[in-house]
């Protein structure tokens, strides 16, 4: 079943990808079901989780239940304990919107949520976020997670975001980081895809972002937060949720 689902990952377009997973998914729920480690998200608990990424998989990292990887547990943490997320009204504009998430925010009552991306069938709106079909101060909250490493002219993708946030808005733009590195390494003239999967971690991303990251987010406007969730866990409930000790959390808030 393990080489079966690497074949999945490796050998199917994403976006047949997602609507096979609707599927399979529930086969594998089942075939992992244990105790050693827990997905927040729907709180159902495995023996462990399944591999994920492109080439060189991770081991132990994808919940079979929501398909959510360590970033996607992190960030429903965040969410849950560290905002009003769930509680208060807000406008909502979720790009490139996860399995993990989709039907759950779509479901909440409280939010006015739209989705968007250029290719993704859980898109409500297609757009390029270069070039975002949406009026300027629109939107309370913004989720663009593992998109911007995707986007060559990134200033302009985060001027975007920082144009449609309403003034006291906030947002979360995870990404891949190296918080080893301090400035980002970018180098247009590699295009070979497995070069790229190399240096970058995979075929389609553009860049390696360091810490500098933070600071490109300032540049266009944005008061940012490098929040420390995820060091603040003890190691083993990092262990039972498999989340990266690592990862920073870029929060965002637009000035009023």
């Amino acid at each position: 079943m393990k080489k079966l689902f690497k074949f999945f990952l490796n050998a199917v377009p994403r976006p047949l990808l997602i609507r096979i997973s609707y599927l399979v998914r529930p086969v594998f729920a089942l075939f992992l079901k244990g105790d050693n480690h827990k997905d927040p998200i729907d709180g159902n608990t495995y023996r462990k989780f399944l591999p994920y990424g492109y080439g060189n998989p991770r081991e132990n990292v994808l919940a079979p239940g929501t398909l959510s990887l360590e970033r996607h547990r992190l960030l429903w943490l965040f969410l849950k304990d560290h905002t009003d997320f769930f509680t208060a009204s807000h406008k909502v504009l979720h790009f490139a919107p996860e399995q993990a998430f989709y039907q759950r925010f779509r479901k909440l009552g409280n939010l006015n949520y739209t989705t968007t991306d250029l290719d993704s069938p859980l898109a409500d709106v297609k757009a390029d976020i270069c070039a975002l079909p949406f009026e300027d101060n629109t939107y309370d909250v913004i989720l663009c997670n593992h998109v911007l490493e995707h986007i060559k002219n990134d200033k302009k993708a985060m001027q975007e975001l920082y144009r449609v946030m309403k003034p006291g808005g906030w947002g979360i733009f995870q990404i891949p980081q190296d918080t080893e590195r301090a400035e980002t390494f970018e180098d247009d003239s590699i295009t070979d895809p497995t070069e790229r999967a190399r240096i970058f971690g995979q075929y389609d991303h553009v860049r390696v972002y360091g810490m500098d990251f933070f600071d490109r987010l300032k540049d266009v406007g944005f008061e940012v937060v490098a929040d420390d969730l995820a060091g603040q866990l003890t190691a083993e409930e990092a262990e039972y949720y498999r989340i990266n000790p690592k990862e920073l959390i870029p929060f965002c808030k637009k000035p009023i």
